[in-house]
């Protein structure tokens, strides 16, 4: 009942002033957005580093259907690799990467100029010493998003995939992408999609996650198990205890805001923890999209401003 509003209000330029001017919502922000600009997003880098954790950033932006602001995505991504370099990060930090919002979705050669600029930033990436995580969006775009990593996987092999264990199809991708060398992000997913592709019941979701989770850790690649689910996380070190896993041969992701205390825990329990941290001027539409997309986020968002734990 609340997607519809939620997704009305994130089209909306008053609503997004008003929520940055109230002291209480602009502190509820800036605590799972860090900021607009490339400094903010490198000093949010910076903290979480000294805190013993990896960072991967997004630049928010997606459904990009300009071609210049598909190329200013890229700029953006190249100069916040160029600060990561500087400030010595970038050997803890990476980059994730929307292809929707580098030119997928253009109506003229679409995919092949998403593959020409992620090549672009994967070039940065290495050159800045880490790596490309090409993020998963709705299910219409998988086809074309795991089409263009194979792409850059020629080149650039060590670019990681996103899979959503939500999707039906998402245990035979386990399947095909757990080889070696190959870095795979696990999510449950949080697009609204249609029961023909997706799961719709939590308890259907969370059994898919676990069979996804037992394909990546029993294969030969890197999992990278991005939950904020105290089952999945305890599932996922107790299968990496089964097959041999040493840490650091896979590892844990959390959105930033969402659980930083765990976050701490583990890392301090000797696991890699890696944060995903967002930002950039379209941060209030991701923000409101997040809380939109599955209840089960509202829920968590607010369970996490009372808790913070």
């Amino acid at each position: 009942m609340l997607r519809q509003p939620l997704l009305m209000l994130a089209r909306s330029h008053k609503v997004k002033d008003l929520v940055t001017t109230l002291p209480v919502s602009s502190t509820i922000v800036s605590g799972y957005v860090p900021g607009e600009t490339t400094a903010d997003a490198v000093t949010a880098t910076r903290t979480l580093i000294q805190s013993g954790l990896h960072v991967t950033l997004d630049f928010l932006g997606e459904d990009t259907l300009d071609r210049e602001q598909a190329d200013q995505t890229v700029a953006a991504y190249v100069d916040v690799l160029r600060g990561l370099t500087e400030q010595g990060l970038s050997r803890n930090a990476e980059v994730s990467v929307k292809l929707s919002a580098v030119g997928q979705a253009l109506p003229d050669g679409g995919e092949k100029i998403a593959l020409e600029n992620a090549r672009v930033i994967c070039q940065a990436a290495r050159n800045a010493g880490t790596t490309v995580t090409l993020d998963m969006e709705d299910h219409t775009t998988t086809d074309s998003t795991l089409g263009i990593l194979r792409e850059l996987r020629k080149d650039f092999p060590e670019t990681g995939a996103v899979l959503q264990a939500y999707l039906r199809r998402a245990e035979a991708d386990c399947r095909d992408l757990a080889y070696e060398g190959s870095r795979v992000r696990l999510c449950k997913g949080a697009y609204h999609e249609p029961e023909s592709v997706a799961f719709q019941d939590k308890h259907e979701v969370d059994r898919a996650y676990v069979r996804c989770l037992k394909v990546l850790m029993a294969g030969q690649g890197y999992p990278m198990i991005a939950s904020h689910d105290p089952r999945m996380v305890d599932i996922a070190g107790a299968l990496a205890t089964r097959h041999g896993r040493a840490q650091g041969s896979y590892e844990f992701q959390m959105l930033f805001g969402i659980r930083p205390d765990e976050q701490r825990r583990l890392a301090e329990a000797g696991e890699k923890v890696r944060v995903y941290v967002p930002y950039g001027q379209e941060w209030y539409g991701y923000l409101m999209r997040r809380l939109a997309e599955r209840p089960s986020n509202m829920a968590l968002f607010l369970r996490s401003l009372v808790s913070k734990k």
